[in-house]
């Protein structure tokens, strides 16, 4: 089968759309199908071509025997609705011509959550008259309009009214999540048009490794019981507030938060740490993927913050999957949804209200004072990771693929 693949995010890239396309297609790759991804110079979060890349028109290379196309965009920082707007849009054509140039694939896929993206997958696989698969990784408008990048507006309400259509044309959506998939047939999109296909993680990559004790000596780290967070720091994660956190737990200088990562508020977050005198708080530049296993090593515990916002009660953050790979113990700050019920079952750690530095820190310090529980928490998570692999869910996304290719496009 020929997986012809849009998505604007893709190695060396770090955030999460990027890891997913990438794992699942080395999968595919590996039993025997061909995958072709469009894509662009990567320059996520921080809006700079990666050193070694050029923003050019059309550049054909491969990777671990991933056919990869990158187009040339406006490219923009990860702030600001116009300049990302721009940056959006010009994917959108760029990566729909793209996608006419290509070998006839079997089946066209392309994933959100910016879904300019997607409708460039859609008028590729009409005008070829292809299946069309809409990878729904999230509610896209209503996240932006829910960490406040975007208000209620007549642009909003069209951006509704195409995000629709393109559930409906789609041959099939699948949903990161059993929430996304709900929240889609209230809205009039049949159940049986949507599938189910978790996040996960790479298993062959995050697993227990010893502490890296190099590490721990060049971060400060020796003897501490430290906090990690890692990934986009965005407005979504409500990270001012683990600074909060971090400040009401300045009375325990063993506790340590290490923040690995870049984003839209990673300089606003830096100077309320200096400006707070946060001398527990350390922050290390986004890493390669290779690097992370041993950034996870040196933490004791893992901290997935979200915002408090309904909208992110349907929200799987993919780094509770890598930490439970790694077998760390989660804190997780966020509202009772998808994401605390994976943590309650599974016994992977602990649920505190989003927003809350006061239960947050309360938490973390139970936990310092705790190590039983901590390493019981740990080896629950840890039991509970093959359920979400990669591997598993990159061979969900073939037979459905291989279902989607009988039916009418």
């Amino acid at each position: 089968m020929h997986i012809l693949f849009l998505s604007d995010n893709f190695p060396p890239e770090r955030n999460a759309p990027a890891s997913r396309v990438y794992e699942h297609a080395c999968y595919w790759v590996r039993w025997g199908h061909r995958v072709t991804v469009i894509t662009c110079a990567p320059n996520f979060p921080e809006g700079k071509v990666y050193a070694g890349y050029r923003n050019r028109w059309y550049h054909v290379e491969e990777v671990d025997g991933i056919r990869v196309v990158r187009v040339k965009t406006f490219i923009a920082k990860n702030e600001g609705v116009v300049r990302r707007t721009l940056d959006y849009l010009s994917f959108m054509v760029a990566g729909f011509g793209a996608g006419l140039l290509q070998p006839r694939p079997d089946v066209v896929v392309a994933t959100s959550p910016q879904f300019f993206t997607s409708v460039a997958g859609w008028a590729v696989a009409a005008l070829r008259r292809l299946p069309f698969v809409f990878e729904l990784r999230d509610l896209w408008p209503a996240s932006i309009s829910a960490v406040g990048a975007l208000q209620a507006s007549k642009a909003l309400q069209w951006l509704e009214r195409l995000e629709l259509f393109l559930y409906q044309r789609a041959t099939k959506v699948v949903a990161l999540t059993a929430a996304f998939k709900h929240d889609l047939v209230s809205r009039g999109i049949p159940a049986e048009h949507v599938e189910v296909v978790l996040n996960g993680f790479d298993f062959a990559r995050y697993t227990p490794q010893p502490r890296d004790m190099e590490l721990t000596q060049q971060l400060g780290l020796a003897g501490c019981f430290t906090v990690g967070y890692f990934g986009t720091h965005g407005m979504a994660h409500a990270l001012d507030r683990v600074l909060d956190a971090a400040a009401l737990l300045q009375d325990t200088p063993a506790i340590r938060f290490l923040f690995v990562g870049a984003g839209a508020v990673r300089d606003a977050l830096i100077a309320q740490a200096a400006q707070e005198h946060l001398d527990n708080v350390i922050f290390v530049p986004a890493q390669p993927k290779t690097r992370m296993p041993a950034y996870w090593s040196v933490c004791d515990l893992a901290l997935v913050p979200l915002k408090d916002t309904p909208l992110f009660t349907t929200v799987i953050p993919s780094k509770i999957f890598e930490a439970m790979g790694m077998g760390r113990a989660i804190v997780l700050a966020a509202p009772e949804g998808e994401a605390s019920q994976i943590v309650h079952s599974t016994g992977a750690g602990v649920v505190v209200p989003p927003e809350c530095p006061t239960a947050m820190a309360q938490a973390i310090r139970q936990l310092y004072h705790d190590k039983v529980l901590v390493e019981r928490s740990a080896l629950r998570a840890l039991r509970a990771a093959p359920q979400f692999s990669r591997e598993q869910h990159a061979g969900d996304l073939i037979r459905l693929f291989e279902q989607v290719i009988g039916m009418p496009s």
